[in-house]
């Protein structure tokens, strides 16, 4: 009896899994809302809140409110930190996790062209599973064109994910994203984009394509 409780309880631990998993190729929508702060000659303070839609856009998952600092120490090179607390829904319950970093972004520019190499190490704090660190780096390359008054400017860019909790949980999640940045006002930049994501679970790699926007404030 004991053997066949348990059998039953990982049965039903598999298939609560799979109902919140969303189907390969899924649909999401993705938003983005920044407020930066001038607080020093080089110095800002930025506040983040992101929210995610799964499920074919039907299924609200994913919350994050960040706050960071960083430091231009010149025009090729900027580092700060900061912190992340993170909401996921997870076999039905919203999970939280709270996340420390570091990044530091390289800046170059050539015939108009505008190379960025963000890296960026995460701490990565759970009550429900094992802490671990990750490791990210998202380049992303702005073209020398820019359109009508909003100054439309297209980029693409590539971001992997390399955890390190275990030996076999390494690259684990690759966004590939192209897209607009634009300037409606002085002080309010936006971003329209298409996302291929791909994630790496137990059951394999998953696709979904994510249209995403963004607002940037700053002060």
């Amino acid at each position: 009896m004991k053997n066949i409780s348990r059998l039953t309880f990982l049965f039903l631990m598999a298939w609560s899994a799979l109902c919140y998993a969303y189907d390969d190729e899924d649909f999401q929508v993705w938003n983005t809302d920044v407020e930066e702060f001038q607080i020093g000659t080089d110095t800002r303070l930025a506040l983040e809140e992101e929210f995610h839609w799964g499920d074919n856009a039907g299924e609200f998952y994913y919350q994050h409110y960040d706050i960071g600092i960083r430091h231009g120490f010149n025009r090729h090179l900027i580092a700060g930190a900061g912190y992340r607390q993170i909401y996921e829904r997870k076999n039905g319950d919203f999970k939280e996790e709270n996340s420390s970093y570091v990044i530091a972004i390289l800046f170059f520019e050539e015939s108009g062209f505008v190379f960025e190499d963000c890296n960026k190490i995460e701490y990565k704090d759970y009550d429900y599973q094992q802490d671990f660190w990750r490791y990210r780096n998202k380049f992303t390359l702005r073209l020398p064109f820019k359109f009508t008054k909003f100054e439309l400017q297209p980029y693409v860019s590539d971001e992997i994910f390399v955890g390190f909790a275990s030996a076999t949980n390494q690259f684990n999640q690759n966004r590939a994203q192209a897209g607009f940045g634009m300037k409606l006002l002085s002080w309010l930049k936006a971003e329209i984009y298409y996302m291929r994501l791909s994630v790496k679970g137990s059951a394999g790699w998953r696709e979904a394509n994510v249209l995403g926007t963004k607002m940037k404030l700053s002060f």
